[in-house]
């Protein structure tokens, strides 16, 4: 009969007692949106580095708490790492002194650290946005970097050469389990959290047995004398300059322009109708085919009552301020037609009709149709540039630095202090809470695409119809379904469709996210108070 070996069973108590620990107190909160993050405390280099600075960035609020955190989290995980990496090295192989070991790993953690910044970082800035490709983007150099990572704890030589072919099995197998201990640890209702959490720990601790087994025993090393992993770190670097670029010459198809702008509606359609293009949009000015549809303008009207060209700059604007420019339209189309209005928008413009609706209603605006929403965005804050406090300080100061060393190498995206964003940031509570609720009297349809699924923690996030396709943000309106679907609920029809497989996405994404700011820690949004769905589960609660 096989017994565990008491070193085994010690490491598997080392691994799965932390993420015991983060589970408990995380269901005695109540926070019930991270919780798919507690079976990462002790997950294998580096998602457990990604795991503490994921919180670290999200919750500080100056310099100095954050850099007295940070020195604990570094020393704190070189102290645990020495523990995991002692108790799984394998027997037989003549092992460092214990002090040797600590000391290298105290020092490779500060490295991890500097390494994996980066990317936690850019995961903060995807729970602002609520962007599928921005989350990505802070994924896949960990995925890339894992593998070689792994071997420093054990190798005194770890940054030369290509890890071997079962230490990047057991990386794989890693970030496997990493995945469905999260979507486990959400998906058990309250207390059985903390076992789920306990026995995936047990699982990082066999990974831990595993991996330090692979790295230590490995007797060739191809390319030994190449620094592999100094080019596999420059070559994750480039990940989050190529996605954005990506991201535009992917294929969408038709646009939400080409769709509405540019045919007449049916008879059957009595609306007016008004079309908000997203962040980036551009418009030459030309009127659309149907005297009934106007674009809307980022820039306003001219004074015949035209809506005026614009340029992708103009759309960086806030969505306060776009709607003061959404009502005048909405109320010269009106007077103009006499008909009711619908409003259709896109991404951004989504946002900004929702926004309108909520601050400067018309009784004539019927009818709201969102195509990619930003869901659930909001979830971080860093406080305006000059600010020297506030919840997440240092993080709003390396974003500005992080998205000015990328436009160096040419590209331009939305920055940090972006009015949008800004906008995504001081009225957080409600885009969390309400973007997705209903409005009375107004017909309301959300346009979801799959990928939706993985920009926010999973649960409740619609109180309206939504009609789930598989796609890309922005990627719906190519799709004949979709715009017929699209002219039925304009005609009165009402529409709505979920796919089987959106919540199970929202479960796998649950460990990926980084930890929301609890609303009612943050003083810039005490006059903008909502119930959080990241306690409550739920969305569209009365304040």
């Amino acid at each position: 009969m096989y017994r565990p070996r008491p070193r085994l069973l010690a490491l598997c108590a080392l691994a799965a007692v932390p993420p015991a620990i983060e589970a408990v107190v995380l269901v005695r909160l109540g926070f019930v949106a991270a919780e798919g993050l507690s079976s990462q405390v002790t997950a294998v280099w580096p998602y457990d580095t990604y795991h503490d600075l994921r919180w670290l960035y999200v919750y500080h609020d100056s310099w100095p708490d954050f850099l007295a955190v940070l020195l604990l989290l570094v020393g704190f995980r070189g102290v645990l790492t020495t523990g995991l990496v002692a108790l799984a090295w394998p027997a037989g192989v003549a092992r460092p002194r214990l002090r040797r070991l600590l000391v290298r790993n105290l020092g490779l953690s500060a490295v991890v650290t500097v390494l994996v910044a980066p990317w936690a970082l850019i995961s903060v800035a995807a729970s602002v946005v609520a962007l599928s490709w921005v989350l990505l983007a802070s994924l896949l150099p960990m995925f890339l970097l894992a593998p070689f990572l792994q071997r420093a704890a054990v190798a005194a030589s770890w940054w030369r050469g290509l890890p071997s072919i079962a230490l990047v099995g057991w990386s794989l197998l890693n970030l496997v389990v990493i995945t469905v201990a999260g979507a486990l640890c959400w998906s058990v209702p309250g207390w059985w959290t903390v076992p789920v959490a306990l026995l995936a720990g047990v699982a990082n601790g066999l990974l831990w047995e595993r991996t330090v087994r692979v790295a230590v025993q490995t007797s060739r090393v191809r390319w030994s004398r190449v620094p592999a992993t100094p080019i596999a770190v420059l070559l994750a670097l480039a990940v989050p300059l190529a996605i954005p670029a990506l991201v535009q010459v992917v294929p969408v198809g038709a646009t939400i322009e080409q769709v509405v702008l540019g045919q007449r509606l049916p008879p059957d359609v009595g609306h007016a109708v008004i079309v908000l293009a997203g962040h980036g949009s551009s418009y030459d000015g030309a009127p659309p085919v149907d005297p009934n549809v106007e674009r809307f303008s980022y820039r306003g009207l001219a004074g015949d009552g035209r809506p005026l060209p614009y340029r992708p700059g103009d759309t960086a604007r806030s969505l306060e301020s776009g709607a003061v420019l959404l009502e005048t339209q909405v109320d010269r189309l009106h007077r103009r037609t006499g008909r009711p209005v619908a409003l259709i928008g896109e991404s951004e413009g989504a946002l900004l009709a929702r926004t309108y609706l909520a601050q400067r209603p018309h009784p004539t605006v019927d009818t709201l149709v969102m195509f990619s929403p930003l869901i659930n965005a909001g979830r971080a804050y860093y406080p305006p540039p000059g600010a020297d406090q506030g919840w997440g300080v240092v993080t709003g100061w390396q974003l500005r630095a992080l998205l000015g060393a990328i436009r160096l190498v040419g590209v331009d995206d939305a920055g940090p202090d972006d009015p949008f964003i800004r906008s995504l940031l001081d009225d957080a509570p409600f885009y969390r809470n309400q973007l997705m609720c209903p409005v009375p009297g107004v017909r309301m349809l959300a346009f979801l695409p799959t990928t939706t699924a993985t920009e926010a923690p999973p649960g409740d996030y619609t109180g309206i119809p939504v009609f789930q396709m598989p796609g890309v943000h922005g990627g719906l309106l190519g799709r004949s379904l979709v715009q017929d679907r699209l002219v039925h609920f304009l005609a009165g029809v009402p529409e709505s469709r979920q796919r089987r497989e959106y919540p199970l996405l929202q479960q796998l994404g649950a460990g990926w996210q980084a930890p929301p700011l609890a609303i009612r820690v943050n003083p810039a949004w005490d006059d903008r108070r909502q119930p959080d769905p990241s306690f409550t589960g739920r969305v569209c609660q009365p304040s």
